[in-house]
């Protein structure tokens, strides 16, 4: 299988450390992440994806959002660049320990957090940043290392 995901949550993905929007969307959270170290690639979706599940039945999901599909196109753009390679809608990626080691270096140092000010994660992102990851839930698994 393949999980979808916005370009955003590339970054998000990063720092992940169980904490959420609510209850249902940390273990929705966490059963994408298990997915993730169990091998299945990535698909680059336009708008929600499989981490914005659970809020869609909200009377106004911010995954629908002008603000998060801005951050969509901020964040492909600079994931593309560091990666070499067009990450627009329909693309697939598989995060290997050495791309996640590339895109955490990339990170810590702000040079792919162009999509995150305004965010209400910022700082616990930039703490788990600055904290070298420590705590993340995205980890090395037997098929590819993350």
């Amino acid at each position: 299988m393949t999980v979808r995901l916005r370009a955003h949550h590339l970054l998000c993905l990063l720092t992940y450390v169980g904490k959420g929007y609510s209850p249902a969307f940390t273990a929705n959270y966490d059963k994408v992440v298990e997915r993730l170290a169990g091998g299945e690639d990535i698909l680059i979706a336009r708008g929600p994806d499989d981490i914005c599940a659970p809020l869609l039945d909200e009377s106004d999901p911010h995954c629908l959002g002008e603000s998060a599909a801005a951050r969509d196109e901020v964040a492909a753009c600079d994931v593309a660049d560091l990666l070499g390679r067009p990450l627009l809608a329909g693309a697939r990626l598989e995060l290997d320990a050495s791309t996640v080691a590339r895109m955490r270096e990339a990170f810590s140092s702000g040079l792919t957090r162009k999509a995150c000010p305004g965010c209400e994660w910022f700082e616990l992102c930039g703490s788990v940043a600055a904290g070298g990851f420590r705590g993340t839930r995205l980890r090395s698994n037997s098929r590819k290392s993350a």
